[in-house]
């Protein structure tokens, strides 16, 4: 009979520890806890705790401790992982997401709120739902400035031979070897020690990025550029985004949108600060021209065009929703 009993207690355990287990939303990023992404994302798992109450715990990991963005796809797709932010490596979901690698297409966060109605909500969430994976909102990571340890970056031929780092992303190494830089594709957990040992000689990201992961430490220059406005997407893959009740969705959507919000708004209160704690830093700060940069980007925008479907006229409607 004791034997029975202990057999059922382990067997009401079991059971307890799977329902608790399936209460669980687990929610990823790569970056580090006080970058935007992991400020934003940090906002967005505490305010989606208090919606949800008691009967979830939402887990929240930063700074890759479970995987960089390659990995965090495959996790969304294997259901180890229930929501990730995944940013620049999106395009090897699908190339119409590289439209977000053009050099200067994003003017400001106000484009960037159309262009998310007009063509992140209807054309990109449709090509990432076919291929697995469900867009629950845009976030911010930034408009992306380049530093490094050799010289003051102002027009693309400063960039000749010097070895910036790049995410995973096959857009973003194009736009820098077409401005003459040797592109270095690696996670963002290992850019800091990478650039320590001289593995490369800088990198690119904005400024919220620079500063929360403390490049002003083992960096000289900073070049500001603005070259690239880099979203995060709140993505979930598109199985286990249906198989949650309709009241976790809800709550998701609802608590991502604020979310969104709050993130634009912090990114421009960021950008206004963080240039001056940066100098203060150590770090020496200069604009580049950026007339030569659009002129030397001309070749990403003609590759855009032919070798994604659709590719122009994406182009050409991002572009006329910046005069709206």
């Amino acid at each position: 009979m004791k034997r029975h009993t202990l057999a059922l207690s382990a067997l009401v355990m079991s059971l307890a520890a799977g329902a608790a287990q399936a209460d669980e939303i687990v929610f990823a990023i790569g970056g580090a806890p006080n970058s935007l992404q992991g400020q934003t994302s940090q906002h967005f798992a505490d305010l989606l705790q208090e919606r949800l109450g008691d009967e979830h715990q939402v887990e929240y990991y930063h700074s890759g401790q479970i995987g960089d963005e390659r990995q965090l796809l495959q996790k969304l797709r294997l259901g180890t992982v229930d929501l990730a932010g995944i940013s620049s490596i999106m395009s090897s979901v699908s190339p119409s997401f590289a439209l977000f690698d053009l050099p200067f297409l994003v003017k400001d966060r106000d484009h960037l709120l159309r262009i998310d109605e007009q063509i992140v909500k209807t054309d990109l969430a449709e090509d990432a739902e076919e291929q697995g994976l469900h867009l629950v909102s845009t976030w911010e990571n930034g408009f992306r400035q380049i530093t490094n340890n050799e010289r003051a970056v102002n027009v693309p031929a400063d960039l000749d031979g010097l070895k910036i780092r790049t995410p995973q992303s096959e857009w973003r190494t194009l736009m820098f070897n077409t401005w003459g830089a040797n592109p270095t594709p690696m996670a963002f957990s290992e850019v800091f020690v990478a650039l320590q040992t001289g593995v490369v000689d800088g990198q690119e990201n904005p400024l919220s990025n620079i500063n929360g992961a403390k490049f002003q430490e083992v960096q000289d220059y900073l070049s500001l550029s603005n070259h690239v406005y880099s979203p995060i997407w709140l993505s979930a893959s598109a199985s286990g985004w249906e198989s949650m009740p309709e009241d976790v969705r809800t709550a998701i959507e609802e608590v991502a949108a604020e979310t969104q919000q709050w993130a634009l708004a912090k990114g421009l209160e960021l950008d206004n600060e963080l240039v001056s704690t940066l100098e203060e830093g150590g770090m020496a700060v200069n604009e580049v021209d950026r007339a030569a940069f659009v002129e030397a980007s001309r070749p990403v925008y003609e590759a855009y065009a032919e070798q994604v479907d659709g590719g122009q006229d994406l182009i050409d409607l991002a572009m006329s929703l910046a005069e709206e």
